[in-house]
């Protein structure tokens, strides 16, 4: 090994690790190892002729490369540490740390009588390095492959300051024990209780081959509901979709968190009309052509493509859609829907025909060719809060995460529903380390892992399941890098998407994944226990995931040109038009629930009975009265430019 001793010592460090004979030390290992436990001469001969090679680059790796460990590696870091210092003072290094030493290991670093062998002990520890460095255990600075893969989260200094705040507003506890603690007895209390209602439980039975959940019954409209929505559909106005979001930025005013790129105050003449205009080429898919009037300064072609480049990215359409989400919470009919705690995540798919990195393949959804899913979070008051747009398929269900905690909208919901496909143990783990309860449709539950903590507890009947036990002891030791992780997260140090570095290392999870996983075993287990208990959980579940299939019917009305196909080839391109989509079907919620708030308030003066319940199964997903076709006219009624309401159709009127 020839090393240039000019470089600077992060250099040096970095080349010297790159260059250490890995394989020679990997054969050397493998080969001790292989050895079918030989008498204790020939062991003893093998081990000092292997010495002499490790003796050639163990030196300059120990005075070099800086050692640091997560808790499941320290013992492999302090023996290191103890080699180090022996290297430098042989006589002065005091007895060396024997937690590394393996049970494998130990007779022959023990050696006859008792007697210390450096030469064993060595080969322990590298053996021991070698099985760390895979895992992540222990990690090497400076160096990218090697590195702390919690580097990022919140550290020293700086997480000292800010634990007491992460407890505090994540109700959880600065050391395991109150928390494992608590969540130990929630998860006895479940079981017992759930066991106890089981005999009266008619959709569930448990069998020998396991759990069998009934399926819900559907439930009927009564004659009031629907004689209800077809009062209030028969009212809402005829429409067309420009004079919608006119009316909806004169009401809100969200065409102003739309700024210049460069000059934010800046605002040209009309400027509102260009914007309404851009949105709705871009969220139908048509392109700016069908809306150009060369007769009108604010629809001419140099102008919209001027408001494209300048006024609509991320940051804006985020900040846009956050003014609409406020509107629709402050409805009334909206709160008759839900209170904003409750949101569900789905997604919606789009062929991309054109040739990009930027679109995925799969057979069920695209067909022979690519395409996209656009992620969606939907509050139980119909309004889009946040979404993603992911290559092909989603396959990580951390992008679900990415959407919750990254939505800017002053609604916080704190329970997260989705489909079957989008859960795991560590995003049940992370949910609830970051105070959400993640309540997934549970499609297949017959096949699902019930897990206990406590081997001896009399769960009756649910004895069957609850075969798997949580390991505690893998959770403990973790405590304060999950406090760090959920910190880290929940302030925005680090996106949720990128922290898969943290959580997994190629295919294998790191210790902190599987503290993660274990810990989200014990929500995982409480979920299921209510799900199978409760069946208006079940059915909520069903209802607010069903909100989210009408929300993307609409979405796709919406999306009508180039045959709903989405043809931009770049990620921000894709991300802007399916941006512009969400923000004009928010556009459309609201619209329909301010009318159908006023509707139903005519109907009450007119002495019709309008019952709560029925209200609150109202949905303002409909679009059969707006035009979205051919008609861009970007003009509105005086009276309503004015702030007034259109007067409500007469039902009774002519159908044409």
């Amino acid at each position: 090994m020839v090393l240039d001793p000019s470089l600077p010592d992060e250099q040096l460090r970095e080349r010297l690790f790159a260059t250490i004979p890995r394989e020679r030390l990997s054969q050397a290992l493998t080969e001790v190892n292989n050895l079918v436990r030989p008498p204790d001469n020939v062991f003893y001969q093998e081990l000092d002729q292997r010495y002499k090679t490790v003796r050639g680059f163990l030196p300059m790796v120990l005075r070099h490369l800086h050692f640091q460990a997560s808790p499941a590696g320290q013992p492999v870091a302090a023996a290191l540490i103890w080699l180090a210092a022996r290297e430098q003072r042989p006589k002065s290094s005091g007895d060396a740390p024997h937690e590394v030493v393996r049970k494998s290991w130990l007779r022959y670093v023990d050696g006859e009588h008792g007697k210390f062998d450096l030469h064993a002990y060595t080969f322990c520890v590298l053996d021991e390095l070698h099985t760390a460095l895979r895992r992540r255990d222990v990690f090497v600075s400076p160096s990218w492959r090697y590195a702390d893969p919690r580097a990022g989260l919140l550290d020293g200094a700086e997480w000292d300051a800010a634990r007491p705040i992460i407890c505090r507003s994540l109700e959880l506890s600065a050391t395991a024990e109150a928390t494992l603690t608590a969540l130990s007895r929630e998860l006895d209390r479940t079981y017992r209780a759930v066991a106890t209602r089981l005999p009266e439980n008619g959709a569930v039975r448990i069998s020998e081959q396991g759990l069998v959940l009934g399926k819900l019954d559907e439930l009927e409209e009564p004659a009031s509901l629907k004689r209800l929505k077809e009062l209030v559909a028969a009212r809402l106005p005829r429409v067309d979709l420009p004079e919608i979001l006119l009316e909806i930025a004169a009401r809100t005013g969200f065409t102003e968190a739309f700024t210049h790129v460069s000059e934010r105050t800046a605002r040209a003449a009309d400027l509102t009309v260009s914007l309404c205009a851009v949105l709705l080429g871009q969220a139908c898919n048509t392109g700016p052509e069908p809306l150009i009037r060369s007769e009108v300064p604010a629809l001419k072609r140099d102008r919209l493509s001027w408001v494209d480049q300048n006024y609509l990215r991320d940051e804006t359409i985020t900040a846009a859609n956050a003014v609409l989400v406020g509107a629709q919470s402050r409805i009334e009919l909206a709160l008759a829907w839900g209170g904003g705690e409750v949101a569900s995540a789905d997604g919606m798919r789009f062929v991309v025909p054109v040739r990009t990195v930027h679109a995925g393949p799969n057979p069920k959804y695209f067909g022979p060719g690519r395409g996209v899913t656009w992620y969606n979070l939907i509050s139980d008051q119909f309004s889009g809060l946040n979404a993603v747009t992911v290559p092909g398929t989603m396959r990580d269900s951390l992008v679900l995460l990415a959407v919750v905690l990254e939505q800017q909208t002053e609604l916080q919901p704190t329970q997260i529903m989705t489909d079957t496909g989008a859960y795991s143990d560590v995003v049940f783990g992370l949910f609830r380390l970051l105070g959400y309860r993640f309540s997934p449709r549970l499609a297949d539950i017959g096949g699902a892992r019930f897990w206990r903590i406590d081997p001896h507890a009399d769960y009756g009947p649910l004895d069957v399941l609850a075969r798997q036990r949580i390991n505690l002891q893998a959770i403990a030791p973790h405590w304060d890098d999950l406090l760090r992780l959920a910190g880290s997260l929940k302030l925005g140090r680090v996106p949720a998407t990128g922290i898969i570095r943290t959580l997994q290392v190629g295919d294998r999870p790191t210790r902190l994944a599987q503290a993660v996983a274990e810990f989200g075993r014990i929500e995982k287990t409480l979920h299921m226990l209510t799900y199978i208990d409760d069946e208006a959980k079940r059915r909520a579940t069903l209802t607010q995931l069903n909100r989210g299939e009408s929300r993307h019917s609409v979405a796709r009305a919406v999306f009508y040109g180039k045959r709903g196909e989405l043809r931009q080839k770049y990620r921000e391109g894709q991300e802007d038009q399916l941006g512009a989509l969400g923000l004009v079907v928010n556009v459309i919620v609201l619209w329909n629930t301010i009318y159908m708030q006023a509707a139903l308030e005519q109907l009450r003066r007119e002495g019709v009975e309008v019952r709560d319940g029925d209200v609150a199964r109202l949905s303002p997903l409909l679009s059969e009265h707006i035009n979205m076709l051919g008609r861009y006219s970007f003009s509105v009624p005086e009276a309503v430019a004015r702030g007034e309401l259109r007067p409500l159709r007469d039902p009774s009127e002519d159908a044409d």
